[in-house]
């Protein structure tokens, strides 16, 4: 094995015996070109819905589901061992009954024993299998040990039903896996287990009348970057998200919503039992002071009439003053074009939040872009520089800074 190849990281992805199982094969597409080695272990029930020369074929790698083949290479006890990933995707009722248990009667399941790494679950079932009590309990019990449960997507299912259930988004998936191997010796940390957290994204839009708005130039990525990375740090996560184009993140509940006064109405009701606070989203300060139910028209030779504006509520610091419970941590953002760190301080003392996120924004800035820089001011006067770089990276800071808030209301 020359270095290149053990540079690459080694991810198992585990595949059970669901109609899900032909969207796994674009996980595993994602996980190959984005230079990943795979090793694809799928159940027997699996090959009736995808065969082994697929996965050996996209993978480059054998696929195999019984212990006895390669019996000289070990491979129930080698494949788990060098992993540094495993991911089951899809993964069933019974899969995921037999993982709480410790059963292990092929490949996959002996692979889940040995595997000292960060183990994903994506489940997909159907609805009243996924509520079964019993499959709420294996859950629970994976989780307890460590292992990272995405909860299913909500919408169609297999022939006409729909509900909660389906398989997410493959992408979003590969996403949710990049985060936790980024995260290296921490990924099993999970410092975020057990806590809800709600995070406001996007921009907000107040209509002028029904085909115009006042809008902005957010995208929603770095609330996006918030969810997922808190999701793969354990997290329960709401997403209040404002007129994005992106997918829903994997295990994330997402809520639309389209104007500040909506987005108000959704963020406080989430974050009523909400252990932590996170306003990303570009929130419109002004609306319309009247709404023009026809669309307003363009008269030749005349000047339009001056739009009167009124205040949108400051949610950041009506939840800040008024806070669901004792020890809710609240982070806000501030987007600033010139004294951006005086600003930023000002802001802090006038929205009585515990940080805020400071950036420079324009034209080729932090909005639309993959990445950012900043500065995120404590409410105790600390600063955190975050240098240029993926959105990601700003994202893990922030929960850095709040999972010891948040540990020292367990005390």
């Amino acid at each position: 094995m020359d270095k290149r190849e053990r540079e690459r990281p080694r991810v198992v992805l585990g595949v059970s015996g669901g109609i899900a199982a032909y969207k796994a094969c674009e996980l595993l597409r994602r996980l190959t070109e984005s230079g990943h080695d795979v090793r694809v272990v799928p159940t027997a029930s699996a090959l009736h819905f995808v065969g082994e020369a697929t996965w050996s074929a996209l993978s480059g790698n054998p696929a195999g589901t019984e212990v006895w083949e390669s019996v000289h290479e070990v491979p129930h006890v080698r494949i788990g061992q060098a992993a540094e990933l495993v991911v089951v995707a899809p993964a069933t009722a019974d899969l995921l009954a037999k993982a709480a248990h410790g059963l292990a009667d092929d490949l996959l399941t002996n692979t889940l024993l040995t595997a000292r790494c960060p183990v994903i679950f994506a489940p997909a079932m159907h609805t009243e299998m996924w509520e079964n009590p019993a499959t709420q309990e294996n859950v629970a019990t994976l989780r307890r040990r460590g292992a990272l449960v995405i909860e299913p997507a909500v919408g169609r299912l297999t022939g006409v039903d729909t509900g909660k259930g389906r398989f997410p988004d493959p992408v979003e998936i590969f996403e949710f896996c990049r985060r936790v191997l980024a995260r290296g010796d921490r990924a099993t940390e999970q410092d975020l287990a057990g806590r809800h957290v709600v995070i406001s994204a996007g921009g907000t839009r107040e209509p002028l009348d029904p085909v115009r708005y006042l809008g902005n130039r957010s995208s929603g990525k770095q609330g996006y970057a918030l969810a997922r990375t808190a999701a793969a740090r354990g997290a329960r996560v709401t997403l209040v998200a404002g007129n994005t184009e992106l997918p829903d993140p994997a295990g994330v509940e997402v809520i639309p919503i389209g104007t500040a006064r909506q987005l108000r109405e959704a963020v406080l009701k989430a974050a009523a039992d909400a252990d932590a606070v996170v306003m990303a989203a570009a929130v419109a300060d002004f609306r319309p002071a009247v709404y023009t139910t026809g669309k307003i028209k363009k008269i030749e030779g005349q000047e339009p009439e001056p739009i009167a504006l009124v205040r949108n509520p400051d949610i950041l610091a009506e939840i800040s003053a008024e806070r669901a419970h004792p020890g809710q941590v609240v982070v806000g953002f501030a987007a600033e074009t010139d004294e951006v760190l005086a600003n930023g301080r000002a802001k802090l003392a006038r929205k009585g939040c515990d940080l805020l996120v400071v950036n420079e924004v324009g034209e080729h800035k932090a909005f639309g872009s993959a990445e950012n820089e900043a500065v995120i001011l404590a409410a105790d006067g600390t600063e955190t520089p975050v240098p240029y770089g993926p959105k990601e990276t700003l994202a893990e800071t922030v929960w850095d800074l709040v999972a010891p808030r948040l540990a020292e209301t367990r005390r």
